[in-house]
């Protein structure tokens, strides 16, 4: 048996960051706080300052005595802890792991492996040695789960499924490029119903409009899903997992978003012994990466768990 203790899990996201205290091993989400996450420049140095100050005080007023602090964080983070991407937060270049390892001992991890360990041992990949992890949120990234640990790759970034560009010749001779995230991640979405002039504000908002209108609203989201489909469809084509799990905000959307996203993946799945792999939604709702990173900072202070 391992002994129960509260960690403290920090997620920052693309929109937001979570501060919360996880009991584990259990995974009980004690108390949570939401703060938005800066945007450009000041999502850097500043931001870093800030929140160490946030997470100080969000541990003070605990009487549990937390053990340690995980953190997960929207970008590529390395075998070592460190942070090699800038692209939704500038920390790359900083030392977060010194900063906060002066409240209490802290890893860091990417917010997508994050997810996807919450969901290995606490959720929807419980029952499965190996699993491919999509996540759906403000972003696109993923994960592949073996022995139920995720997957870093050699260097840590084997996550980026939606942020290259794919480039194909049209018959009309035209070089078409393409970009997973720009049109079916939340703020690709979102940025597409601006420009279609539609109600929609967000990519919840045009999910739900397409469920109940034709035109422009529902061709962006079957497109959507369409892209969803064929990159999922590959990753299993190329990785043959037990299952596919997609967790992140957008993967809760019920409907015609989601039965497209099944339809359309299994319609890009080449062997028809794999196709009816289950393709689940995660079971963590909204605090995967939040839990991900408590079960990181417990296994770090459990010596039974290294």
């Amino acid at each position: 048996m391992t002994d129960p203790a509260t960690v403290i899990g920090v997620d920052i996201g693309g929109t937001k960051t979570a501060i919360g205290a996880v009991r584990l091993p259990g995974g009980e989400l004690l108390e949570k706080i939401l703060l938005p996450t800066p945007t450009a420049a000041a999502s850097g140095a500043a931001f870093l300052d800030d929140l160490v100050r946030q997470v100080g005080a969000f541990i003070e007023h605990r009487a549990d005595n937390p053990r340690a602090i995980g953190i997960s964080i929207c970008e590529l983070v390395d075998l070592q802890g460190r942070v090699r991407s800038g692209h939704r937060v500038r920390w790359e270049g900083l030392d977060p792991l010194t900063r906060f390892a002066e409240i209490l001992p802290t890893v860091l991890e990417s917010d997508v492996r994050a997810a996807a360990l919450a969901e290995a041992r606490l959720g929807a990949g419980k029952r499965y040695q190996q699993f491919f992890y999509l996540n759906l949120g403000t972003g696109i990234s993923s994960a592949l789960v073996l022995d139920r640990e995720p997957h870093a790759g050699h260097r840590g970034n084997a996550l980026a499924i939606a942020s290259s560009p794919i480039s194909l010749r049209a018959p009309s001779g035209e070089i078409v490029t393409q970009v997973l995230e720009d049109v079916a991640g939340g703020e690709g979405l979102a940025k597409l119903a601006a420009k279609a002039g539609l109600s929609a504000r967000s990519a919840k908002e045009l999910i739900a409009l397409a469920q109940t209108s034709a035109g422009p609203a529902r061709e962006l989201i079957l497109d959507a899903a369409r892209a969803i489909g064929v990159a999922l469809g590959q990753a299993v084509n190329i990785l043959d997992p037990e299952a596919v799990i997609v967790g992140g905000g957008l993967a809760r959307s019920e409907g015609l978003f989601w039965e497209a996203i099944l339809r359309e993946t299994r319609a890009h799945i080449w062997s028809p012994e794999t196709r009816p792999l289950p393709i689940l939604k995660g079971a963590m709702t909204g605090d995967a990466a939040l839990i991900g990173a408590g079960l990181r900072a417990y296994a770090m202070s459990s010596p039974k768990l290294r």
